[in-house]
C-alpha cells in the first residue's frame, strides 16, 4: 500500500507515518514545518522517520515533500508522481487561541489547503480520503457524552469553524464524485512527541523549571484525553477501511455521521474523560514533583468539557482505547526527560 500522509513532521502526522513504515507500507509526507512551534522538534520528527524507513531497508519507499498543502501546484505535482492508495490528511493549522489572533492562517491551511487535497484526490480517483476533523466543533453543545448524531452547528473558535466546514466540503464532493470520505474528530490528543503549545508539554517544562502553571477554568475542565498511541490505531484502521454509503441513510430523516454518498464522521476519543486537575496530579506522580498552580478563569473559546462517545468507532473497526491517563502520562515524561536531557 502508498499513503500519502500530510501533516508528517506535525505530533499526529508522525505518529501515523511511522506506524505505516514500521508495518511495511510505502509513505510520501508532505508537511511545510512552518514555525508555529519549534520547528527542531518538527526536524527531529522527520530524521526519525527517515532512520526508522532506512531501517526497513529497500522493501518500503518513503519519501518527504517539504510544501505548503495551500501551494496547489505542489500538491498536484505530487499526485502526478505518486499513485495512492490511501490518502491521510493530517496537515492543519492548529491551535484554538491562534484562531483568534492568527485567523487567516486558518484560511490558507484548513480551507484552501484541504480544497487542493479534496480536488487531487477527486481526479486522481483516489480509494479512500481520511482527514483530520476535532472535537472542538461540538462547540456550545452540553449534551454527554458527544455523539456523532449530534448537531455541530455552533463552534466557539474560528479553528473548530474551518474544521467543521471541511466535513461539509468532504461531503460534497462524496456526493458529486464518489470520492469516500472519512472525518477523525480527535479528542486532546497527547504522548511522546507531542506539540509544545499543549498543555501537558507545557506544565511539564513549567514544573520542572519550577515556575507557576496557569490552571484555568480553576481545574474543573474535563477533557477526553487520548493517548497517540491508540489515536493512530484508529486512524489508520478506519483509512484501511473505505467508507461507504449507509443504505439505512434516509433524506427524510437524515442523520449527520453518514449518507446515502460514500462519507462518514467517527470520533476518536478515549471515551472516558479526566478532570484537569486530575490530569496535573498524574503529571505530578510522574515528575515526582509537584506543580504551583496558579488558577484562573476559562478562557475565551474554550470549551468547559468534552466526552467522547466512541460507539461508532468500535462497530466500525473494533477500536478500543485503553492507555489510561496515568500510564499515558508517565511514557510522555519518559519520552521529555530522555528527549531534553532532563
Amino acid at each position: 500500500m502508498k499513503y500519502l500522509v500530510t501533516g508528517n513532521a506535525g505530533f499526529i502526522g508522525f505518529h501515523v507515518a511511522k506506524a505505516l513504515i514500521s508495518r511495511g507500507d510505502s509513505v510520501v509526507g508532505v508537511d511545510n514545518v512552518n514555525d508555529y512551534y519549534d520547528t527542531s522538534l518538527k526536524e527531529d520528527r522527520l530524521q526519525a522517520l527517515e532512520q526508522i524507513a532506512s531501517r526497513q531497508g529497500g522493501d518500503v519507499e518513503y519519501e518527504f515533500v517539504r510544501a505548503n498543502i495551500a501551494d496547489k501546484t505542489a500538491i498536484d505535482d505530487c499526485f502526478q508522481r505518486h499513485d495512492f492508495d490511501r490518502v491521510i490528511h493530517l496537515a492543519a493549522q492548529a491551535g484554538v487561541r491562534h484562531s483568534i489572533e492568527h485567523p487567516e492562517a486558518y484560511v490558507e491551511s484548513n480551507l484552501i489547503g484541504f480544497f487542493n487535497l479534496l480536488e487531487a484526490c477527486r481526479h486522481a480517483k483516489t480509494p479512500h480520503l481520511s482527514y483530520a476533523s476535532t472535537s472542538s466543533v461540538y462547540g456550545g453543545n452540553t449534551s454527554m457524552p458527544f455523539s456523532e448524531d449530534h448537531g455541530a452547528d455552533h463552534p466557539l473558535q474560528f479553528y473548530a469553524a474551518t474544521k467543521r466546514a471541511n466535513e461539509l466540503m468532504a461531503h460534497s464532493y462524496s456526493h458529486l464524485f464518489q470520492l469516500p470520505t472519512t472525518g477523525l474528530r480527535f479528542f486532546t490528543v497527547y504522548g511522546p512527541w507531542g506539540r509544545p503549545d499543549m498543555a501537558l508539554f507545557k506544565f511539564t517544562r513549567l514544573i520542572l523549571e519550577g515556575k507557576p502553571i496557569p490552571v484555568f477554568n480553576h481545574g474543573h475542565h474535563s477533557r477526553d484525553f487520548t493517548y497517540i498511541d491508540d489515536i493512530v490505531e484508529g486512524v489508520i484502521k478506519s483509512s484501511d477501511q473505505i467508507a461507504s454509503a449507509d443504505p439505512d441513510w434516509s433524506s427524510a430523516a437524515p442523520t449527520p455521521a453518514t449518507s446515502n454518498a460514500p462519507y462518514r464522521v467517527f470520533n476518536i476519543g478515549n471515551g472516558n474523560p479526566a478532570q484537569l486537575s486530575a490530569y496535573i496530579d498524574a503529571l505530578e506522580e510522574a515528575l515526582g514533583k509537584k506543580a504551583v498552580r496558579e488558577m484562573l478563569p476559562m478562557q475565551p473559546g474554550d470549551i468547559p468539557d468534552t466526552h467522547a462517545d466512541t460507539r461508532k468507532l468500535q462497530q466500525a473497526i473494533g477500536y478500543r482505547p485503553d492507555t489510561s491517563v496515568r500510564e499515558g502520562v508517565q511514557k510522555f515524561v519518559e519520552w521529555y526527560r530522555d528527549y531534553y536531557s532532563v
